[in-house]
């Protein structure tokens, strides 16, 4: 079980579009070589795995959308996408950008912003903080003002809706 951030199938979304569930299906396929990382990656920091794909998904979709393992017009490193940009997240890359070093790194980024979307609100339930973070992930915890509008300022105004309906959609399809 992976409840020690949340149940992602209990996290509140709006629904994954037709458009979303699609791009996640073509996405399953070309993040089968990644399984395995995903997996153990998942179980070292008790992470369900389905979140990991549907970061991946979102972010690069599954390594189709990055030059030799750079997106974001080289602002960001791997499938997860991690800020190496010094006025942003500033992270240094570790490893190939398809590692499971990667992943951990990137793992790491997002437990600590589950963390302190927990601390600034200490309120919410545990799915509450895991949806913050996951936000958070995307835009940094000082842009994640209320619950109500945990997306207002995230890429594309969804990404923590758009991330958590891919979990879900792997979730339920089996994928992982």
């Amino acid at each position: 079980t992976f409840a020690g951030y949340g149940n992602i199938m209990r996290v509140q979304s709006s629904g994954a579009s037709w458009q979303t569930s699609q791009m996640a299906e073509i996405d399953a396929g070309r993040m089968e070589k990644y399984r395995s990382n995903i997996n153990r990656v998942g179980g070292k920091y008790g992470i369900d795995p389905a979140l990991f794909a549907a970061i991946l998904s979102r972010e690069s979709r599954a390594g189709n959308q990055l030059n030799n393992g750079w997106g974001d017009g080289g602002n960001a490193w791997g499938l997860m996408q991690v800020d190496v940009n010094p006025n942003g997240g500033g992270h240094t890359k570790r490893d190939a950008w398809d590692s499971e070093e990667h992943l951990c790194q990137a793992t790491e980024i997002l437990v600590y912003f589950i963390r302190r979307i927990g601390n600034k609100f200490p309120g919410w339930n545990t799915e509450q903080k895991l949806k913050g973070g996951i936000a958070a992930y995307n835009m940094g915890d000082g842009n994640v003002h209320s619950y109500e509008n945990v997306d207002g300022s995230t890429t594309g105004g969804d990404y923590s809706n758009d991330v958590v309906a891919r979990a879900q959609w792997y979730k339920t399809k089996g994928d992982f």
